[in-house]
């Protein structure tokens, strides 16, 4: 390929169909059931609310959308998880254009994204992770254009933006601090901007609803992201030194592939900063700043951060990297860093299949559609009026939410401590769970599929 003579418009959007081509067709083809994080955002999206009891609604929202047009088609969900991926790369380099001469430099800061694996291998689990990607780089793409072109719609738009981020995961707050920290350092350096009450005006706006379904739900997703922190009480040095230790570990092994392409690209540099540089102050910002937060908040509080946490945080690395180093890029030298690239492109892939087919134990073996045909089964031959509801966890539940033809709604009627069955349902009920329990309580229809007990419970025929 001679990049001299790339028309680098055609070569993103090759890029980009290849990607969501092959990240939706390989899962679609090589696992049995969707993963247990798109499950759980279809069950919470079968009875659409502005909140729930795990994470904000957006996930839900957005599986529910495709739901209604697709309907129980796995391959759409992997489709859907990788607009999201694609989007946010799309992003990326657009707002890259601003800082780059060469489109071609845009292009690689989008390709070196290949060698993270948050960016592919874990993709096709549509989740509140990947659900942040395109409004994470929105959020610092209009960030940036409301700083050098500063206009109302700019200031809406990042607002509505960043709204649509928190509603994704409440992890987006490092982001929104460390836009808040450039946006200090700006205004202290330059002038105030008052247009900039705009974004804060059209993000409370999209807020409103989820902040006073979260006041009237007891704050139930805060409390369940703060167990997620597994705070145990463990030793100072397990909590605040070993926790933060592993942390940083974590990131240098999940970007080791990232350097491997950049070292291709730049065999020899040196760095060079220039902190009076405005593009440069901006791209350290909003890359690094929340990078710390998370460590601060893992050496401070002792909580252990979960890697997939992380998923948003290195969409503008590669833009950070090549600004550094744009001096030193030479064209001639990316025709061997291309073929690194190919490497990761095609080596994860390959790399997620095998391990799908050959592993029989994971979550995307589960015969979720197999299971729910019987229920249906039983179902038509006992009762005449449609299934309104199942209940069980988000897993087992969410599954026949997903695959009954009545799509039902789901609710996990049996977390409740005394076990009562559900009165005044809208059409029939299945129960899905633990068996001796079921087994003792069900007045209807009880069967045993796969270690797990079925209540049916409907009008006879």
């Amino acid at each position: 390929m001679k990049f001299e003579k790339i028309n680098v418009d055609k070569a993103l959007l090759c890029f980009l169909f290849l990607h969501i081509f092959i990240w939706t067709l390989v899962p679609s083809i090589s696992n049995v059931n969707l993963p247990l994080d798109t499950i759980e955002a279809l069950a919470w999206g079968s009875n659409l609310d502005w909140g729930y009891n795990k994470h904000p609604p957006l996930s839900a929202w957005a599986v529910e959308f495709f739901y209604q047009i697709f309907g129980s088609q796995d391959w759409a969900y992997y489709f859907l998880s990788q607009i999201f991926v694609v989007l946010s790369f799309f992003i990326v380099f657009k707002f890259s254009e601003d800082f780059f001469e060469s489109k071609i430099l845009s292009l690689i800061s989008v390709m070196l994204l290949e060698g993270i694996y948050f960016y592919n291998f874990t993709t096709p689990e549509f989740n509140v992770n990947v659900c942040q990607l395109p409004f994470w780089s929105l959020t610092v793409y209009y960030s940036w254009k409301s700083i050098k072109q500063s206009s109302n719609i700019n200031w809406l738009l990042l607002g509505f933006f960043a709204a649509l981020g928190f509603l994704s995961k409440y992890l987006f707050l490092y982001l929104l601090i460390a836009i808040d920290i450039f946006f200090i350092y700006y205004f202290i350096t330059k002038r105030f901007d008052f247009k900039c009450l705009f974004s804060l005006l059209s993000f409370l706006v999209i807020l409103i609803f989820h902040l006073v379904w979260l006041v009237e739900n007891d704050y139930t997703t805060i409390t369940y992201a703060l167990s997620r922190t597994e705070m145990q009480n463990l030793s100072f040095l397990n909590e605040h030194v070993i926790n933060p230790l592993i942390f940083i570990a974590k990131q240098f092994g999940i970007l080791m592939p990232f350097f491997i392409m950049v070292l291709f690209i730049f065999p020899k540099f040196k760095i060079n900063i220039k902190l009076k540089d405005k593009k440069l102050i901006f791209l350290l910002v909003i890359n690094i700043v929340p990078i710390i937060l998370m460590f601060l908040t893992s050496l401070f509080m002792g909580v252990k951060i979960r890697t997939m946490w992380m998923t948003p945080f290195y969409l503008f690395l590669g833009v950070l990297v090549l600004y550094i180093y744009k001096k030193y890029f030479d064209l001639k030298k990316i025709q061997s860093a291309f073929s690194i690239f190919l490497l990761f492109f095609l080596l994860s892939p390959i790399l997620y299949y095998y391990i799908s087919i050959s592993q029989t134990n994971k979550r995307t073996d589960y015969p979720g559609k197999k299971i729910s045909l019987l229920v249906q089964e039983k179902w038509d031959s006992n009762f005449k009026n449609e299934i309104g509801l199942v209940g069980g966890d988000e897993w087992q539940g969410g599954n026949l939410s997903y695959h009954l033809k009545s799509r039902p709604k789901w609710n996990n009627i049996l977390e409740s401590k005394n076990n009562n069955l559900p009165k005044n349902i809208n059409g029939g009920f299945v129960l899905i769970g633990n068996p001796t329990i079921l087994n003792k309580i069900c007045s209807g229809v009880f069967f045993t599929i796969n270690n797990s007990g079925i209540c049916l419970s409907g009008i006879r025929k």
